[in-house]
């Protein structure tokens, strides 16, 4: 029988259908599919080279068959939710892909922008005193137990007192007896109150008897060799006055705390009118959040009507003598029979220890009947930073004393509503 080549071949074949025909490549593949498990044989060099006679190819390989495949339109409306619309002319399963904002919209996990802190764990405060902060420094902050009570308390006095206002607001410091705390009460508390607040507040001296208050706040010979400006000075070229840049040129500073110092001639402080405060009192307002105005002793002087007109709220100072009490007592009851009822209602009461009276002296039934009377009453311990009447520092004060500070400039940014 004649060999037969693919020339022949595709020559005799030339009137079969094309199904038929079929190339040594697509034999070899159509083999290797029809036994898939059997083992491969070992070729030998004369059998690769030795091609299959024509008649033991197969025949075609029917496909097999494939799953149906549902329509795109059909997953689309198999889909959960309705598909978002496309432009005419978008395939279909690209309609049905969700965007990155509908992930994010439809997901019920927090993300980033809305709650950033679920992602970080909260840190506890660093305490700074005591045992907890003793065991902090030593272990390089590996163990924090956070702060204690006095501390938390500490942060807490801090917060009341940075608390940000809207306005600007004033409190008058006010008592019918002198040498009982009054001034070193209004440069303690205007000290603590620039250390933790974010404004500088301001402190008027309004005592017609040659008040001492700026030399309490910056001694007697800083003051001396500064250039003395008084609240007179300010009144006589108040309409000049346009800014704070101007203003600065008749205060003294302590720190951050801003003072108007006192008229020293007792004629000149004596005359200072009601309307002459009420002026003073809102050119203050226009640059200063919080004012400490320290009256004097009485309440009846010519500025005072003013003063109490203007003021948001009081702080009655008084002592644990028996005269300081009664005297504080009756300032509360003249300024509640006098239109002041609500300013005594909210006075603060500050006692201070000055002059350390004997055991015969109940500070507790004192510190009881004054507290019922007003809406919060501080001690201030006995302190030789306050008692010798000199200088006024926070650097020099027993912690107990300057905590006594914190707690009344607390209670006084508390008034203020």
């Amino acid at each position: 029988m004649p060999a037969v080549t693919p020339e022949t071949s595709s020559s005799n074949d030339a009137g079969k259908p094309a199904a038929g025909r079929s190339s040594w490549a697509e034999a070899a593949a159509a083999a290797d599919a029809i036994k898939p498990s059997r083992a491969p044989s070992v070729a030998t060099p004369h059998s690769a080279a030795a091609p299959a006679p024509a008649q033991s190819l197969p025949g075609p390989i029917p496909a097999a068959p494939l799953p149906p495949v549902s329509a795109p339109d059909e997953a689309v409306a198999r889909a959960p939710g309705p598909a978002p619309d496309a432009p005419t002319g978008t395939p279909a399963f690209r309609r049905s892909r969700p965007t990155v904002a509908d992930a994010i919209a439809e997901s019920p996990l927090p993300d980033f922008i809305s709650s950033p802190g679920l992602f970080v764990k909260e840190q506890k405060p660093r305490p700074t005193g005591g045992i907890r902060g003793a065991l902090y420094n030593l272990t390089g902050g590996a163990w924090n137990l956070g702060p204690g009570p006095r501390q938390r308390h500490e942060d807490e006095l801090a917060r009341r007192i940075s608390r940000q206002l809207q306005g600007s607001y004033n409190t008058a410091i006010l008592s019918l007896k002198g040498g009982i705390g009054k001034t070193s009460t209004t440069v303690g508390v205007g000290l603590t109150l620039a250390e933790y607040r974010g404004d500088a507040p301001c402190a008027i001296d309004a005592n017609p008897d040659s008040g001492d208050l700026v030399e309490r706040a910056l001694g007697e010979g800083i003051y001396q060799q500064s250039s003395p400006r008084t609240i007179s000075d300010l009144l006589a070229n108040i309409e000049s006055i346009d800014s704070l840049t101007a203003l600065a040129r008749y205060m003294h500073h302590a720190g951050r705390l801003h003072l108007i110092a006192g008229e020293q001639d007792p004629e000149v402080s004596d005359s200072l009118t009601a309307e002459e405060y009420l002026r003073i009192r809102s050119l203050i307002s226009s640059y200063y959040s919080v004012a400490l105005t320290d009256c004097g002793t009485g309440v009846t002087h010519n500025a005072m009507s003013g003063i109490l007109q203007s003021a948001d709220n009081l702080v009655i100072a008084a002592g644990y003598a028996v005269s300081g009490a009664k005297r504080a007592r009756s300032t509360l009851h003249w300024l509640a029979s006098h239109g002041y009822a609500d300013l005594a209602r909210n006075a603060i009461v500050v006692i201070t220890d000055k002059d350390e009276v004997s055991s015969r002296v109940d500070k507790d039934a004192i510190e009881e009947h004054l507290a019922g009377i007003c809406r919060e009453l501080i001690a201030v311990p006995h302190d030789r930073g306050v008692a010798d009447g000199d200088l006024v520092t926070l650097d020099v004060l027993k912690p107990e004393t300057r905590r006594a500070y914190k707690k009344i400039a607390a209670a006084i940014v508390d008034g203020y509503r």
